[in-house]
């Protein structure tokens, strides 16, 4: 098929190497993350605690959590499958194309040109999509980019206000975000990932914490996604109404440990191909991330500072290392 990236091609040194793959891929057990009704928001002072202690709760037990009652209409969700479906379809030279949906360079990305050895290798291709570019997207792809707008536009004003939410417990004014957190400094996501021959030994995304304040997905319903808790990996249960929410490094860090970053993977399936929308929630370039509480237990950082370390980091050991680079 003329859409799929060169999956094997470009890893066949990796797959053909026994003694280069890591542990084989096991089965784990599956779980359902705590699901929160954000409609209870609307009633009252009372419900609105609970909401607030139900989701500090969860972002630090889990790192993850669900919400229902989210505002994103079912409509947009299905227009966005629909929308991400085709676009994965163009042909994968039209893809690698810069001009294809009038993007920055290297928005369209697959597998890890990087990887030496397969745990480091991800069998799935991805846009990311600057907030600031959507405007600007080719009027070829009208529809997708105003189904973009419609999906983004209700999915930054939820972030900003989980964020908030987040905010409270840690005695940290909801205005921070406003200030450090632009609509322009965010950005999405929109991945696939292709039936892998070599499932029991490729990820589909290899394991990694998310570099921002917090993370908010939608996947559809094949499943995949799976969680680092308490030293074992676990399954997440795909949920139709609901969006997912994970901390990122930074949130971490500004609440000094409290709510966590936990490690994330994606397995691959032998024959369904997967498909999942991510929005990322970033402060500024520049902007300070400096723990709430003493002693800290990070210094203080800030995201170009931790990208720059990311690129050296990857360069030199092909993975990320994250917030331990930070530790105080």
């Amino acid at each position: 098929m003329d859409f799929e990236p060169p999956f094997q091609g470009t890893c066949k040194t990796l797959l053909q190497n026994p003694t280069r793959y890591h542990d084989k891929l096991s089965d784990v057990d599956q779980c359902e993350l705590p699901v929160i009704d954000l409609n209870n928001l609307n009633f009252g002072h009372t419900e609105r605690e609970k909401i607030v202690h139900e989701v500090a709760q969860a972002a630090s037990q889990w790192g993850f959590f669900q919400v229902v009652n989210h505002g994103v209409s079912q409509e947009v969700v299905n227009n966005m499958q629909y929308e991400q479906k085709g676009l994965f379809r163009q042909p994968f030279p039209k893809k690698v194309e810069n001009n294809l949906l009038n993007l920055s360079a290297n928005s369209y990305r697959w597998g890890n040109p990087e990887a030496t050895c397969l745990k480091q290798f991800s069998w799935s291709e991805a846009f990311h999509i600057s907030t600031t570019e959507i405007p600007t997207m080719s009027t070829e792809h009208k529809s997708l980019r105003s189904t973009i707008e419609a999906f983004v536009k209700t999915v930054s004003g939820l972030a900003r206000s989980l964020a908030e939410i987040l905010a409270q417990p840690l005695g940290i004014k909801p205005i921070y975000f406003e200030e450090n957190c632009p609509a322009r400094t965010s950005y999405l996501r929109l991945n696939r990932y292709a039936p892998c021959p070599f499932s029991s030994q490729v990820y589909g995304l290899i394991s990694h914490t998310d570099t921002d304040f917090l993370t908010i997905v939608y996947q559809d319903q094949v499943g995949g996604l799976e969680i680092y808790k308490d030293g074992r990996w676990l399954g997440v249960k795909p949920n139709p109404d609901a969006l997912i929410v994970n901390i990122g490094d930074f949130f971490e860090a500004l609440s000094n440990g409290i709510y966590k970053s936990i490690k994330h993977r994606v397995v691959t399936s032998p024959k369904v191909e997967r498909f999942s929308v991510a929005y990322f929630y970033c402060p500024s370039y520049d902007v300070v991330i400096k723990s709430c509480g003493k002693p800290a237990l990070y210094r203080q950082f800030t995201l170009r500072e931790y990208k720059q370390q990311t690129q050296i980091d990857v360069q030199e050991i092909g993975e990320k290392v994250g917030l331990s680079r930070f530790l105080l």
